[in-house]
């Protein structure tokens, strides 16, 4: 299950990402995820929700997981022709030509985060309860 090996990578990069931006948790995250990197969507929600309960990725605890799958795209490098396919029929319907080109389909990235960031107001009050709850 290759699945949980990316969703790894993803949730470092969006820890890493949240902590740089000050955020207390991670409210959301989107991926686009291309049909030919034979990734299951389902499983990877899975990942999702199996590391986001560990204490490892405690920032991600309650993120929603929002993820697009882009459907395979090529180009035809005979007759320049782009057109939709699925993971197995790459030929180009135009010419029939095998020499086509993967324009869309094998991305994974990380599109949007979304996280939540204490206010500096909302600091500032917490630390003064707290001095003042010390003396």
């Amino acid at each position: 299950m290759h699945e949980l090996g990316i969703m790894t990578g993803v949730l470092d990069a969006v820890q890493t990402s949240a902590r740089q931006a000050g955020a207390d948790r991670v409210l959301k995250v989107s991926l686009s995820v291309g049909e030919m990197t034979e990734a299951i969507e389902d499983a990877l929600r899975f990942a999702f929700e199996a590391l986001s309960e560990q204490q490892e990725y405690a920032l991600c605890a309650g993120a929603e997981l929002d993820i697009v799958m882009v459907r395979p795209r090529s180009r035809c490098l005979e007759c320049g022709a782009e057109y939709d396919h699925d993971r197995f029929h790459m030929l180009c319907p135009e010419c029939g030509s095998f020499a086509t080109e993967l324009v869309a389909g094998r991305e994974l990235q990380i599109d949007s985060i979304e996280v939540d960031i204490p206010d500096d107001e909302e600091e500032g009050a917490a630390a003064a309860e707290s001095v003042s709850a010390d003396a």
